[in-house]
């Protein structure tokens, strides 16, 4: 499901989820339920003010070594960060 809401952040509403629900396969009738009463929605505020209170402003946020990193996101820069953040380990 995480991917499905990242690539349609434009289309988050109940139809929606309803549909990528289903096309992930996922038990229609539990998802619906647990819709309707909210199940997860202290966990969703939890998350949420967590990664506020962390100075995310957006997704992704990438974190190293509890840092957030705004660098560039390319593999080679990536790579030469996280291996001179573990040489200085």
């Amino acid at each position: 499901m995480h991917d499905y809401l990242y690539e349609h952040q434009q289309a988050l509403d109940d139809r929606h989820l309803e549909k990528y629900a289903k096309i992930i396969g996922l038990n229609l009738e539990r998802f619906n339920e647990d819709m309707k009463n909210s199940i997860h929605a202290s966990r969703i505020r939890e998350d949420f003010l967590s990664g506020i209170q962390s100075g995310v402003n957006g997704t992704p946020s990438f974190y190293i070594n509890e840092i957030r990193y705004d660098g560039p996101w390319d593999f080679d820069t990536l790579i030469r960060i996280l291996t001179a953040v573990m040489n200085n380990q």
